[in-house]
């Protein structure tokens, strides 16, 4: 047997055991707090693999006015340095790397994007920059890179959102299945810590709610590591906590 099939076998045998622990009624889902809590033992890679929640929602996303996209800063953090680009020139330029910033620069850095230097995860652009950034919306688009106003990520506060970004701020935004993708810890975090910011980015969602969605907001929620399968969080209880 393979080391990857042996490591599924295993997942498989420890979804199970937290299932019949812990699954409501008689299905395959479980409370919020306990899918934050047992998701971590799923994790059996070599490394510190990231926690993500998924959650679908009822919109529409081809209608503009309920394509959800907004950002939260999550109470205990990412657990990890996210690299974080700064589209600036000048005084701006300086605000940026005083606050953290990895990567500052202007048609320097449009260059090296150009030239497929992409070493960074997120990224920030001052108004006047957004001109410059035209030339590579293509390259930075497709990979959700690309800066916009309504997550806060164009702006003249270049201070105040570097800071976000490196306290652990994360960014989400419905694809086209009606779905939110957004990662919320680490495998390695107590459980507490973990519920603590999957309930901020579901208050986050909650307060981004398109006033024209009708009908059920939070259709279903799922919990997962990099290389793990996924539980199911049981939707009333994810419901409750917004």
């Amino acid at each position: 047997m393979s080391h990857k099939s042996k490591k599924s076998k295993q997942q498989a045998e420890l979804k199970g055991k937290i299932l019949k622990e812990n699954a409501v009624g008689s299905g395959e889902q479980v409370d919020i707090e306990v899918a934050c809590r047992e998701i971590g033992k799923l994790a059996l890679g070599k490394f510190d693999e990231t926690v993500e929640i998924a959650v679908r929602l009822g919109v529409d996303p081809k209608k503009a006015d309920q394509a959800v996209k907004g950002s939260v800063v999550l109470p205990n953090g990412l657990g990890k340095t996210v690299r974080l680009a700064v589209f600036a020139r000048g005084e701006k330029a300086e605000e940026a790397r005083a606050a953290g910033a990895d990567i500052v620069g202007a048609e320097d850095l449009v260059e090296e994007v150009k030239n497929g230097n992409i070493d960074f995860e997120r990224v920030v652009a001052t108004p006047d920059m957004m001109v410059l950034l035209a030339k590579i919306g293509k390259i930075l688009g497709p990979r959700g890179l690309m800066p916009t106003p309504k997550l806060g990520t164009v702006t003249s506060d270049v201070k105040s959102i570097v800071s976000e970004i490196k306290a652990g701020q994360v960014a989400f935004r419905v694809d086209k299945g009606g779905n939110i993708h957004a990662a919320v810890g680490k495998a390695s975090f107590e459980g507490q810590k973990l519920f603590e910011n999957v309930v901020a980015v579901l208050r986050g969602l909650q307060r981004l709610k398109p006033l024209t969605s009708k009908g059920v907001y939070f259709k279903k929620m799922t919990i997962s590591t990099t290389m793990s399968p996924s539980l199911e969080v049981e939707i009333a209880s994810a419901r409750a906590v917004v």
